[in-house]
């Protein structure tokens, strides 16, 4: 039963795959999670930590009475879309849900006196970074609209500062991949497009086969390389960027990830002795939008935040999604 005394925490997309893990960090830190979600790729059953309230990013006036009738003293804000394929073929949806929810729910923060955030940024606002790994003062060049809209939030955000008084961090992290080892959560999605969920999925038969996008990057497999962090030290991250906020720092944009890059068939080979059998799979043309290399250079977020990912190691990773869709998604067929 949560406390009564316990301050109050909004976190939209709460009932989401990272939100939800965040609501579970922020309980056990001793704060109350209050989840803002339309459950339209979150799953109620995932609200496990806090009261839940149904409502669009978009509703201004539903955000405001949230936020006050809940007397909340910060958001965690992780209500998006999210996919960068989709976001190349549909940006409408991505400049709407992203760029004018996240507008909407400044103006109900500001309305409620709630000027406290922490935003969900991501390591795509880098683009296609000839630096490796990428520290925070690289040029942010988006490459697709899904790391556009999260760059031109970052930039609201400033603005917000500077007029209003908005603290924030934007926490620019990269891969998140894994699931809690409680097992009470973890990636699950109706249309599943990360690397690993995938790659169980067509092991256990779910798929067909995976899908590898490009086999010609500028790498040394010639498959592309990115920076997975365990999404239980994602959630960590926000709830030390929590307290930040909450004993008067002002913010800023950090980099959540290990510093260390896998490739794709790296990561292959790595589920595939996890689960101890091969990943059926076949190679595609690259996807618009996917640069080859994508790692953080994490440096800034230990010295501000003394972030240190604990569970990010591959066979953590790894071993806790495999352990997560075994009960998640049963095996259908066998080939």
């Amino acid at each position: 039963m949560v406390q009564p005394s316990r301050q109050k925490v909004l976190v939209t997309g709460g009932a989401g795959y990272i939100g939800s893990h965040c609501c579970k960090a922020l309980s056990d830190a001793g704060y109350q999670p209050v989840c803002y979600d339309n459950l339209s790729t979150g799953h109620a059953d995932f609200v496990r930590w806090g009261p839940l309230i149904i409502g669009d990013i978009r509703d201004t006036v539903k955000l405001t009475d949230a936020l006050n009738a809940n007397v909340i003293v910060a958001v965690l804000h992780l209500a998006a879309s999210s996919s960068v394929g989709e976001s190349v073929i549909d940006p409408e949806k991505y400049y709407q849900n992203n760029l004018a929810g996240t507008l909407a729910l400044l103006h109900a923060m500001r309305s409620a006196g709630c000027l406290r955030l922490v935003f969900s940024s991501t390591g795509a606002v880098y683009g296609s970074a000839d630096c490796k790994p990428i520290p925070e003062s690289f040029l942010c060049a988006p490459i697709n609209p899904y790391g556009m809209s999260k760059w031109m939030i970052e930039r609201v955000l400033s603005d917000y500062r500077a007029a209003y008084g908005l603290t924030f961090f934007s926490l620019r992290y990269f891969n998140a991949c894994g699931a809690d080892p409680s097992g009470l959560i973890g990636e699950l999605r109706d249309q599943e497009t990360h690397l690993i969920p995938r790659s169980f999925m067509a092991i256990q038969g779910h798929l067909s086969e995976l899908e590898i996008y490009g086999d010609d990057y500028d790498t040394p497999d010639g498959t592309a390389i990115r920076d997975y962090i365990h999404v239980v030290d994602l959630a960590a991250g926000h709830v030390l960027a929590l307290e930040k906020l909450l004993n008067g720092e002002i913010g800023g944009s950090l980099n959540l990830g290990t510093g260390v890059g896998f490739s794709v068939r790296q990561m292959l080979t790595a589920i595939a002795a996890t689960a101890e059998r091969p990943v059926p799979h076949r190679i595609k043309e690259r996807r618009p939008g996917d640069p080859a290399v994508l790692v953080a250079d994490p440096t800034k977020a230990k010295a501000v935040l003394n972030f240190a990912p604990l569970h990010s190691d591959l066979d953590t990773i790894v071993g806790s999604a495999w352990a997560w869709h075994q009960q998640a998604h049963p095996v259908k067929r066998l080939r």
